[in-house]
């Protein structure tokens, strides 16, 4: 090798060290690690008790969503302890005071899954369901969520009859009934405007046969009345008219169904061979 030939090679590899050199003291300087990942800062380890009275203290201050910080740290840092299962109800009803009603669910539905025996299933079930029912929509929109409060409300009362939470579940209940009654009569509407008479007539019916507690009960009746004069079933909407001023006479919508036969020259009157007939009291 000649003088010239060792004297680049030389200089080649102290500019290859300088380099080196420099990357490994600006990785030092910016906090990189160059042969593998940081290591991660371990928790400190907080006491059960002071985890979970911190949780109730910032609860007692309206501070819910930092209680429920101080809940989950208790679940991960101390599974077995006998305040995990508090602390597991304690973020249902977290949740759900701040309007978190799709966490306060699934917390619920945690809870449930891990206690389905405990003493509080009753509690846990009935702020399950109010998550559910805050959050109904308009008739309008889809009724799912009223579906879903109503199972949640009809499994206390049903499990859970003499509960402290079954009267409220059930005045709930009624409401929710309600909505998906309420959302039948709004597509009935539709088709019935829309020329759809027999789809508009079963959606009506719907209200009639599974809702009969539900505020739309007496114009489901005069709605019946009206599609099934259109589609030429004269017996039957006298029957729909007779039924709603039995069961309705003083109803303005009664009036309206003894008008509307009144133009065609007919009156209410009973049919007992109609489906219509088993709703009459």
């Amino acid at each position: 090798m000649t003088v010239d030939a060792i004297g680049g090679f030389t200089s080649r590899a102290a500019r290859f060290f300088t380099v080196g050199f420099l990357v490994l003291v600006l990785a030092g300087c910016s906090g990189l690690n160059l042969f593998g990942p940081p290591k991660a800062k371990e928790e400190p380890i907080i006491p059960a008790e002071a985890l979970y009275q911190q949780a109730l203290d910032n609860m007692d201050q309206q501070r819910y969503v930092t209680a429920i910080g101080h809940l989950e740290k208790l679940e991960r840092q101390h599974p077995t302890s006998p305040l995990s299962e508090k602390a597991k109800l304690m973020q249902v009803y977290a949740n759900y005071r701040i309007g978190r009603f799709s966490e306060a669910i699934l917390a619920a539905d945690r809870f449930l899954a891990i206690y389905p025996n405990g003493k509080d299933v009753a509690y846990v079930l009935y702020l399950k369901g109010n998550s559910y029912f805050g959050q109904i929509k308009d008739i309008t929109r889809d009724q799912q969520l009223s579906r879903d409060a109503i199972d949640t409300y009809n499994l206390i009362i049903s499990n859970y009859p003499k509960s402290e939470y079954a009267q409220d579940a059930k005045e709930k209940l009624l409401v929710a009934y309600d909505q998906l009654a309420g959302k039948e009569m709004s597509v009935g509407r539709y088709y019935l405007g829309n020329g759809q008479y027999l789809a508009g007539i079963n959606r009506f019916r719907t209200v009639v046969e599974e809702y009969q507690t539900s505020t739309h009960i007496e114009e489901a009746l005069y709605r019946l009345t009206e599609g099934y004069l259109l589609l030429g079933l004269v017996n039957e909407a006298k029957t729909a008219a007779a039924v709603l001023g039995h069961n309705y006479p003083s109803s303005t919508w009664y009036q309206e169904a003894f008008a509307l036969l009144g133009k065609q020259g007919l009156a209410p009157e009973m049919n007992t061979g109609s489906w219509l007939a088993a709703v009459r009291r």
